[in-house]
């Protein structure tokens, strides 16, 4: 349990088994919990619900056995443990809040050994082997851990206040981005650069450009193929932009395609490659934790290949985070994409930086949430719906501009964020340490008049035995009744496990 292999004087050394012995929990099916009722529920989650009656009597130290292994919970009241747990009541020769912190720091999550369900069995938890204080001494150790989890929980609860903000301060920088309000200041000091409207006309040339090229790679005349022009932003009920910016429809400045459905005959082939998926594509990074392959023939890989600088967009997932974007940088050389994802790739004259901050503030406000489609399980972004989006352009220089910005700033939050992240994780340490110098007798004074831990443990067997005793008094009584042989056997049997159950044998 510590480092500290000696014995303190007055302190003694046991199992869980002797000093704590532990209880199952009853199942209580969910039609049975009241959330207007006042008993509460503990899981090897935590608090799971209500109910109107309690299953133990007294204060109650819960322990996770199933699902959540070794989580520990005190409840002050009496209270409704679940089949997932093991259980604990106070008796005045147990301080619970003492072996509440004892169980935190030995971290019973460790002897889990199951390979599907999570479980703490009961033989472990019993062979477990701690040191006691004496009872006394145990009163003070509680008092000076909670001392020091005060304070320790006060500033932690500023850090993470602290990330809020800067959580709160990123999504303002990135839509003050696209508001064109970071480059107001440059905007006054540039005022014959070339409008947005220009910009717009350059990028339509090269979109009409790209259309006639692609169909003469395929052997097709452009002059017998009607083009179909793509259709603008409706701006009646869009709010003013900056001087020299204006409105357009995301298909106007980029091509919007959506990814390639997976299906069993593509399972497997001659030409697997690998592909990125929804589960690889999170906000302004792809994870490659966990890509997978797919065939794509070579005339599918030209179609779906993905070049330096797409933006890949959630199709299928979760309403709040559908549309979530990120820039593809060569992160899997030779990825294809799956119909999960929409492409966006940007022409020449946009920054596909700056269509990821649009992107990006579009995730935050909702926007896509607000195109989106939601069916049963999942919604929907819709390729379609996201190409007729409308989307804030300004020239191609104050966008050079926005994402210097942008960078800067970020690149600041991203530094406050690594120091208030890197306190957390101290804080857990010093947490582990504080129980460390408590467990070790080195965080309160020893008192030479503090009843031994030695005479704590022999009472705590006496009323053990004296509980067994009495179970088998109550036992002999219930054999010498007159029933019949099946039904004593089943009144017996019942009264035996319930009582067995109530001292932890």
């Amino acid at each position: 349990m510590s480092e500290d292999k000696a014995l303190l004087e007055g302190w003694a050394e046991t199992t869980l088994k002797n000093v704590l012995p532990i209880q199952y929990g009853k199942g209580l099916v969910e039609a049975h919990r009241d959330k207007d009722g006042h008993v509460p529920v503990y899981g090897s989650s935590g608090l799971v619900g209500f109910h109107n009656q309690p299953l133990t009597s007294k204060a109650t130290l819960v322990i996770g056995r199933k699902g959540s292994v070794g989580s520990v919970y005190y409840s002050p009241v009496p209270c409704w443990p679940i089949d997932t747990t093991y259980f604990v009541e106070e008796n005045d020769s147990v301080n619970l809040k003492f072996f509440l912190h004892l169980l935190l720091f030995l971290r019973l999550g460790q002897f889990d050994k199951s390979t599907a369900v999570p479980g703490l069995s009961r033989d472990d938890y019993n062979a477990v082997t701690v040191k006691i204080a004496p009872l006394p001494e145990q009163h003070r150790i509680v008092s000076a851990i909670e001392q020091q989890f005060s304070r320790l929980d006060a500033g932690v609860a500023a850090l993470q206040r602290a990330k809020a903000k800067l959580k709160r301060y990123r999504a303002a920088v990135l839509k003050a981005a696209v508001e064109g309000k970071l480059t107001e200041t440059w905007r006054a000091e540039h005022p014959t650069t070339e409008p947005a409207s220009q910009l717009l006309e350059r990028i339509l040339k090269e979109r009409r450009a790209k259309w006639e090229a692609d169909l003469g790679a395929k052997g097709k005349d452009p002059v017998k193929v009607k083009y179909v022009e793509p259709v603008a932003a409706d701006i009646e009920n869009l709010p003013g932009l900056p001087r020299g910016w204006c409105w357009v429809s995301v298909e106007q400045i980029g091509r919007v395609q959506l990814g390639r459905q997976r299906a069993p005959q593509h399972h497997n082939g001659k030409f697997m490659r690998p592909y990125l998926r929804v589960a690889n594509v999170f906000e302004d990074y792809i994870d490659t934790s966990d890509v997978m392959t797919m065939n794509f023939t070579p005339e599918e890989y030209e179609t779906y290949r993905l070049k330096y600088g797409d933006i890949l967009l959630n199709e299928g997932q979760s309403l709040e985070l559908i549309g979530r974007p990120a820039i593809y940088r060569d992160e899997v050389p030779g990825a294809c994409f799956q119909n999960t994802l929409v492409r966006f790739s940007a022409y020449s004259s946009l920054m596909p930086e700056y269509a990821l901050t649009v992107f990006r503030v579009y995730l935050h406000t909702q926007k896509f949430q607000h195109i989106g489609k939601h069916t049963t399980n999942i919604a929907h972004l819709g390729a379609g719906r996201f190409a007729i989006l409308e989307f804030p352009l300004p020239s191609l220089a104050e966008q050079k501009q926005i994402v210097a910005e942008v960078e800067r700033y970020l690149s600041l939050i991203s530094q406050l964020e690594v120091t208030v992240d890197a306190n957390l994780k101290r804080s857990e340490r010093l947490r582990q340490s504080i129980l460390r110098e408590a467990f070790a007798g080195r965080l309160v004074p020893q008192e030479p008049t503090d009843e031994p831990a030695s005479v704590l443990l022999e009472r705590i067997r006496n009323e053990r035995n004296n509980q067994k005793n009495n179970i088998e008094a109550s036992n002999k009584k219930s054999r010498s009744i007159k029933l019949p042989e099946s039904v004593a056997i089943d009144v017996v049997d019942a009264e035996q496990v319930e009582l067995w159950e109530s001292v932890g044998n």
